[in-house]
């Protein structure tokens, strides 16, 4: 049987509205939305990724890309991270890539003053002039959880706060 290794949660609304106010101004709708999202779950017993859905209707021309806040977060163990890849149908269909190539959340993301709110930025990188349909609801990338080790002299002390490039500064 697979380790427990955390849970999947809804950021709240008002993190969620800031995510997704570059696509929609119209509150109403954006709360429509919040109330929609789905909390990603594996397709079948023996699926190692949990189904990540969008919460946009997206279409993506050859090369156009779009950040896509997916209004979740995950609370893990330590030790643990959850990656993040394209659904391995859609890659295959468009070339649907996500643009840092594997998302890492951290364990401590979760922690973040975004709530670990997870955003993910995929490209539809056809080269046979295929576009991307996505409507909401429709998964799109899938997360897997790894563990990961330390090295026997690591001395890490530092907390993170925030997101992308949080860590590097």
């Amino acid at each position: 049987m697979a380790a427990i290794v955390g849970k999947f949660e809804k950021v709240s609304y008002e993190q969620f509205k800031s995510g997704v106010l570059e696509y929609i101004s119209d509150e109403a709708v954006i709360k429509e939305k919040y109330d929609r999202i789905t909390l990603p779950k594996r397709a079948t017993k023996g699926s190692a990724g949990y189904d990540i859905r969008t919460t946009l209707d997206i279409t993506l021309e050859p090369g156009d890309c779009i950040k896509v806040p997916t209004g979740i977060r995950v609370r893990m163990n330590e030790d643990w991270m959850l990656a993040v890849f394209p659904r391995s149908g859609l890659g295959f269909k468009f070339r649907l890539q996500l643009n840092n190539t594997v998302g890492i959340i951290d364990s401590d993301y979760y922690f973040s003053d975004n709530e670990g709110h997870i955003f993910v930025k995929i490209t539809n990188d056809s080269k046979e002039g295929k576009k991307v349909e996505l409507k909401e609801g429709d998964a799109f990338a899938q997360g897997i959880f790894i563990p990961y080790g330390i090295t026997e002299d690591d001395d890490t002390d530092t907390v993170r706060n925030g997101g992308f490039g949080s860590t590097g500064k």
